[in-house]
């Protein structure tokens, strides 16, 4: 799908000469596409349940939620925490939303409770009481930067904290090959090509997402003012 997004977005600047986008811009202009979508997802998201719960959405074919959820579960990772020391384990480095922390015995193999997140304030108040203390069946945990610390502290073993989230999408990367005098010819053999990640469906919205960054780069208000009317006609089709 790259290829055939960058041939559209060069088509359509190159249709009045507004400028040449080189394969390094369209990279950047592409990274930033997708995430404005994949960040987009969660709002629609809601936006979608909102509707439903008021009675003016659709169901089967017509749940647009179902699918918006399907688009986001291609994201999703269920992966153990890296170990730190004692009772802290490390964040995934690229999670964008932790779903839910599932704790395990020593050995790794059974589950014995999904953690509950808590505030640092609460955690305090909780492992004070010996009624409310954390127990390996209704573990919490609480976080801090990048560091994970699970109640209760006999949670300590590599493999004994597992993850499920939602990662971000990987950076698209165009790759080509140089060719003396000519155009780049796109190499999808390159070790360091990454398609779109998200659904083929969603081309329209990365073309015009780019065309926007790509217009404000070569300081053509004709190129975005195109792509913002071409989004808000998509978008008007989706309400």
């Amino acid at each position: 799908m790259i290829n055939s997004v960058r041939n559209t977005v060069l088509a359509i600047i190159n249709k009045n000469n507004y400028g040449y986008i080189s394969p390094n811009d369209f990279n950047l202009f592409a990274k930033q596409a997708q995430l404005d979508l994949f960040e987009d997802l969660f709002y629609e998201y809601n936006y979608q349940l909102i509707k439903e719960n008021a009675r003016q959405s659709g169901t089967g074919y017509a749940n647009i939620s179902k699918g918006i959820l399907e688009t986001i579960d291609l994201f999703s990772v269920t992966a153990p925490l890296a170990h730190v020391a004692n009772n802290t384990y490390t964040m995934p480095v690229n999670y964008y939303l932790i779903n839910k922390v599932l704790a395990y015995d020593a050995a790794g193999t059974t589950l014995t409770g999904e953690a509950e997140r808590v505030s640092h304030s609460k955690i305090t108040l909780l492992n004070s009481s010996n009624l409310t203390a954390p127990t390996t069946t209704y573990p919490a945990y609480t976080t801090e930067g990048q560091t994970l610390t699970v109640y209760p502290a006999t949670i300590n073993v590599a493999g004994q904290l597992q993850a499920q989230y939602i990662r971000y999408p990987l950076d698209p990367q165009w790759t080509y090959l140089n060719i003396t005098g000519g155009e780049p010819v796109f190499d999808a053999s390159s070790t360091s090509y990454q398609n779109f990640e998200l659904p083929n469906d969603y081309e329209p919205d990365l073309v015009n997402k780019i065309l926007q960054y790509a217009g404000v780069s070569i300081r053509e208000s004709a190129v975005v003012q195109y792509a913002n009317t071409a989004e808000i006609n998509d978008n008007a089709k989706e309400q």
